[in-house]
C-alpha cells in the first residue's frame, strides 16, 4: 500500500482554469485484483476449512488475530507475489488486504505468521492432503469423472543451512529436499514433502492407494484410473499392486541391453530411413517382456527415433491397449503438462520457499503454496473458462489481472476499490 499526501503544486491556469496537480491519491493498492480471487477462496471456504485444521493453542482471551483470517492473509499474499513473511510487515497495512480479509486493522506481522506455521505437525499435514481430495471430489460434485489420469512426478526444492532433511543429491548436485507431487489435469491432489535421501518413488504407492481407494468410493469401481509418471516411477510391486486392483498404468522404462537387442532391427530401421530421406524418423512397436524381478510379461513399447544427432530411444510400460504411437504420444507423453503444473507451483506460488529450520514447518508451506496455487487454477478454469485468458500460466495471470493499482476508499459501510463495492 502506498499513502501520497504531497502538497498541491500550481501551474499556469488555461483556459481561464485554475491547474494544479496533486499526489495525494489516498490510499492505493497494487492488488486489486484479489478481488477476484476473494470470490473463489469464499465459494471454496478454504481458509476456515484449514484454520480448524491448524492446531491453535493461544489463549482465546488474548487472540489479536484469528487463524482464519491469517491464513487468508498468507494464501492472498502468496497470490499476489508477495513470497517472503517478511513482505507482510508492509502488506498488512494494506486496507484493501485488509479488507479481504476481513480485518478493520492491521494484519499479523511476520514473526505471528511465522509462529503460525510452526504449529503444524503429522496430524495436520495428513488432514490438509485430505482437504486436497474433498476440494476435488467437491468440484466434480456435478458430473462425476469417467476416467481420472494421476500424474506422479517429484523435483528439487534447494535447501540452505542445516535444515532438517536437508541431504546432497547426486542427480540435482545440491543439498535440497525432494517433494512429491500429485496432479490429475490442473488440479493438485498431493504436495509430500521429502529428504532427499530417498528413492524419487518413496511413498507414491501409499499416496496411489489412498487416491484409488477414495475415487472408487466415491464414484464407483467402474472408474478409470490411469497411473502415469518418469522411469523414476517404475516399481515392479506398483505395476503389480495396479493389475491386481484394475488400475492402468503406464510410465517410463529404462533401457537395456536385453531391450536393445530385442528392438535392434527397429533401430537399424529407423537409422537407415533417415539416412535415406535425412528426414527425422520415428518407428514404433510393442514386445512381450519380462525382467528377472517380474512376475509376469508385460506390454513394452519402443520408440526408435532417429535425428540428425543420433538415436533417441525411448521405453514405456503399460497395460493400456491401443495403438503404441498413439499411448507413446497420446498419452505417456501428455504427462509433459504435469512438468508444468510443477514449475507454476515452484516458481508462481513460491513452493520453494522451505526455508524454516524444522521439518513440520516447511511442509506446512508447501501445503499453503499448493492452496494458493489451487485458488489461482479455479480462477483460472472455473471462471475465465472460454476467454483468452484461461490457459495462462500464473505469473502471467498475476500480471495481467491481479496486480492492478486500485485506489482504495473504506468508511463504516463499505469499501471500494477501483468503482468495485465489497
Amino acid at each position: 500500500m502506498t499513502d501520497c499526501n504531497q502538497i498541491i503544486f500550481p501551474f499556469a491556469s488555461s483556459q481561464k482554469r485554475k491547474v494544479e496537480a496533486s499526489f495525494s491519491g489516498g490510499s492505493v493498492s497494487s492488488d486489486g485484483g484479489l478481488l477476484f480471487l476473494q470470490e473463489v477462496e469464499r465459494s471454496l471456504k478454504i481458509s476456515q476449512r484449514l484454520a480448524k485444521i491448524l492446531p491453535d493453542q493461544r489463549d482465546p482471551d488474548k487472540i489479536t488475530h484469528q487463524q482464519k483470517h491469517m491464513i487468508k492473509q498468507r494464501l492472498l499474499s502468496l497470490c499476489a507475489g508477495y513470497e517472503d513473511l517478511n513482505d507482510q510487515d508492509t502488506l498488512r497495512h494494506d486496507i484493501l488486504m485488509q479488507t479481504l480479509v476481513g480485518s478493520a486493522d492491521p494484519l499479523a506481522s511476520a514473526p505471528t505468521l511465522c509462529r503460525m506455521e510452526n504449529r503444524g505437525d503429522r496430524r495436520t499435514m495428513l488432514e490438509m492432503q485430505k482437504l486436497l481430495l474433498e476440494l476435488f471430489i467437491q468440484k466434480h460434485q456435478h458430473a462425476p469423472p469417467k476416467e481420472l489420469i494421476l500424474d506422479f512426478d517429484a523435483t528439487d526444492d534447494l535447501t540452505h543451512g542445516n535444515q532438517e532433511g536437508s541431504f546432497y543429491h547426486g542427480y540435482y548436485k545440491h543439498h535440497c529436499f525432494l517433494p512429491l507431487y500429485v496432479f490429475c489435469g490442473s488440479d493438485p491432489l498431493c504436495a509430500l514433502l521429502r529428504p532427499a535421501n530417498t528413492d524419487g518413488a518413496r511413498g507414491a504407492w501409499a499416496v496411489l492407494k489412498i487416491l484409488v481407494k477414495t475415487f472408487r468410493q466415491q464414484w464407483g469401481d467402474d472408474l478409470k484410473i490411469i497411473f502415469r509418471g518418469d522411469t523414476g516411477f517404475m516399481r515392479p510391486r506398483m505395476l503389480t499392486w495396479c493389475e491386481n486392483n484394475n488400475v492402468n498404468y503406464i510410465t517410463g522404462y529404462s533401457k537395456n541391453a536385453r531391450l536393445l537387442k530385442q528392438s535392434a532391427a527397429l533401430i537399424e530401421q529407423s537409422k537407415f530411413q533417415y539416412e535415406q530421406t535425412e528426414q527425422k524418423q520415428r518407428l514404433f512397436e510393442e514386445y512381450q517382456y519380462q525382467a528377472g524381478s517380474w512376475d509376469a510379461p508385460r506390454k513394452i513399447i519402443m520408440k526408435a527415433e532417429h535425428t540428425y544427432r543420433g538415436e533417441n530411444n525411448r521405453y514405456i510400460v503399460t497395460n493400456l491397449e491401443g495403438d503404441p504411437q498413439a499411448l507413446y504420444d497420446e498419452v505417456y507423453c501428455a504427462r509433459g503438462d504435469m512438468e508444468n503444473r510443477i514449475k507454476e507451483q515452484q516458481l508462481g506460488l513460491f513452493a520453494d520457499r522451505t526455508s524454516c529450520q524444522h521439518w513440520w514447518a516447511n511442509q506446512l508451506r508447501l501445503l499453503l503454496s499448493t492452496f494458493a496455487y489451487l485458488i489461482m487454477d479455479r480462477f483460472r478454469t472455473l471462471f475465465l473458462m472460454g476467454t483468452q485468458w484461461a490457459n495462462l500460466q500464473c505469473s502471467t495471470l498475476r500480471v495481467k489481472l491481479i496486480k492492478i493499482g486500485a485506489v482504495v476508499t473504506r468508511n463504516t459501510r463499505r469499501a471500494k476499490a477501483k468503482g468495485l463495492v465489497l
